[in-house]
């Protein structure tokens, strides 16, 4: 539930004192030391916990600080985690070719890791098992969506931001169950084209499927009809960002909502309130507008909530 507009998180937070502040940690998976972020309530009763994987070049600590995931928090009583991918990436099911920059180590197990890290948290008593989520961007949005195939008995519910499937990871897809899934792309992304292919910048890697096909995908799995069941354009509340949003829902079984939210003019970027680059005008030339009449992780955590 949101108990208050997350325009006032930023001085909510900078005041709260009921949560404890993030911190570092580290765990042993096969033999590799992994580490991880974790901001986790000051109390003794099992919460919901959410998995947030970061961007290729990010680690988790920039997760921390260039999106609300932290202010949520503290605000709806939850437990929030950022892994850090080795490398500075995650070995989600798409091979090397369909990758953009340096993948993982060779060897790397991400499905292992993230496994292993829920565990920790629900044995210590901190996450209940029935309120486990996965959320990634980009790179982290791929691994979402790769841990949901692979380990959907795990999660009540995956999103994932600025991502679509490749021929490669669909193939790789075989949940032990029905997810909920929730999908929010930008419609001129350079790096993960709307449209499927390869995207425009330079940097892109080619392959992908189109957002439409990737939405078709997870209805199918989920057994929802193919058709939009309802479009509904989100109020402009920042004119200034050169987007808008529209939220596309489809027609599902219940417990198996999936949804799109389509950036209309968005790029790479989360949509958000908070400044997701150091330099924003680099950003903006590089991975095109960030929206800013939607939060993402407030969106998202809006759509996780209805699952237990």
């Amino acid at each position: 539930m949101r108990l208050r507009p997350i325009r006032m998180l930023a001085l909510a937070g900078a005041l709260a004192v009921s949560t404890a502040a993030a911190h570092a940690d580290a765990l042993v998976v096969g033999g590799t030391t992994r580490t991880f972020t974790a901001q986790v309530p000051n109390g003794t009763r099992p919460v919901p916990l959410v998995i947030a994987l970061h961007g290729k070049t990010q680690r988790g600590a920039d997760m921390v600080t260039r999106t609300s995931w932290p202010l949520i928090a503290r605000r709806d009583d939850f437990a929030v985690v950022f892994p850090d991918g080795l490398n500075q990436a995650w070995a989600d099911s798409r091979p090397d070719e369909r990758r953009a920059a340096n993948p993982p180590p060779k060897g790397t197990d991400d499905v292992a890791f993230i496994t292993q890290l829920v565990g920790k948290f629900v044995a210590d008593g901190i996450a209940d098992p029935k309120r486990v989520y996965v959320t990634g961007i980009s790179n982290g949005g791929a691994m979402a969506m790769t841990l949901a195939c692979e380990r959907a008995e795990l999660f009540a519910a995956a999103a994932s931001v600025v991502m679509n499937l490749t021929a490669e990871s669909a193939r790789a897809c075989k949940p032990s169950r029905p997810i909920p899934m929730l999908l929010m792309n930008g419609t001129v992304d350079p790096l993960i084209p709307y449209d499927g292919g390869r995207g425009s910048s330079y940097f892109a890697a080619d392959g992908f499927w189109s957002t439409t096909q990737t939405l078709q995908f997870w209805r199918r799995l989920d057994g929802c009809e193919s058709k939009d069941a309802a479009t509904t354009d989100l109020a402009d509340r920042n004119p200034s960002d050169q987007s808008t949003v529209t939220r596309i829902d489809s027609a599902c079984p219940q417990g198996r909502d999936v949804v799109l939210y389509r950036v209309n003019g968005g790029g790479h970027r989360m949509p958000g309130h908070f400044p997701d680059a150091h330099f924003p005008k680099l950003a903006a030339a590089l991975l095109g507008p960030q929206n800013g009449d939607i939060d993402g992780a407030d969106t998202i955590w809006a759509f996780f909530a209805r699952f237990p």
